[in-house]
């Protein structure tokens, strides 16, 4: 056996990444600016693909307009509200999923026969339903949304040890007291996961229902631009959407860090 002749280092620090604010960063503006540059050198027509100059003049002039602002929060409403129904009740059912024995294989059956329809051929049927206002863009949003948290919700559960859940019923803690102090606590971290699955089917889905039936809303202004070939403010919309994805991974990697902060 070979004799050791100094400290072993650790070896214990393998599969666990950490998030680099500041490479994300470079990265992003690293391809913008190699965008710019092959715009600039002529690589890229500006008719098909404006650069990244062009795109910004067309925010500047859309936010002192108000144009933007007027867009934006009339699809941020939509959103925010779609996304919190779909979530309420995805999660309520989630948990149904993976508390109740007789709950369970009927509601996961009707999952799994609704949950592969893609949600944007029933846009035209919820405008039939809810008709071409509000309601039927927040059901749409609401919809997509729904499936995805339950599915994250009951697999979250299941992975709850089955030990503790016993452990509680033992001591004699109510089913609200053993939910809300175990099963929530081990579910929580492939909820917030499902969290980002969602909210990123939740702008796909708001973007095209705003465009089939919407006077205002970021689809509907990438939608009207597109039909008159103004690529600027088609792409500056594209941008005003990318960012909102981006806040919206931020807002909830904050929310991880706040929730889970005891793993």
């Amino acid at each position: 056996m070979p004799r050791l002749n100094g400290p072993v280092g650790f070896r214990g620090g393998g599969f666990a990444p950490r998030d680099n604010a500041w490479a994300s960063a470079a990265t992003l503006l690293g391809l913008v600016a190699l965008w710019q540059l092959a715009a600039s050198a002529g690589l890229i027509k500006s008719v098909f693909l404006p650069p990244p100059f062009a795109i910004g003049a067309a925010l500047w002039h859309l936010a002192i307009s108000g144009e933007l602002w007027k867009h934006l929060s009339a699809s941020l409403v939509r959103l925010g509200i779609g996304w919190i129904v779909g979530t309420i009740f995805g999660i309520g059912m989630g948990l149904g999923v993976g508390l109740r024995s007789a709950f369970r294989s009927p509601a996961m059956a009707v999952v799994a026969a609704l949950f592969p329809i893609p949600k944007i051929a029933l846009v035209p049927l919820f405008i039939i339903w809810f008709g071409i206002g509000e309601g039927s863009k927040i059901v749409t949003l609401a919809f997509g949304v729904f499936f995805p948290t339950v599915i994250a919700t009951a697999g979250g559960v299941d992975n709850v040890q089955r030990g503790l859940i016993r452990m509680g019923q033992s001591f004699g803690l109510s089913t609200w007291t053993i939910v809300r102090s175990i099963v929530l606590p081990g579910a929580l971290p492939a909820i917030l996961s499902g969290f980002r699955v969602t909210s990123s089917i939740a702008i796909v889905l708001l973007v095209a229902a705003e465009m089939i039936g919407a006077e205002r809303g970021i689809g509907a202004f990438v939608l009207s631009a597109g039909n008159l070939y103004d690529t600027d403010n088609l792409l500056a919309g594209i941008v005003v959407l990318s960012l909102l994805g981006l806040a919206v991974a931020w807002a909830i990697g904050r929310l991880e860090r706040l929730l889970l902060a005891w793993r």
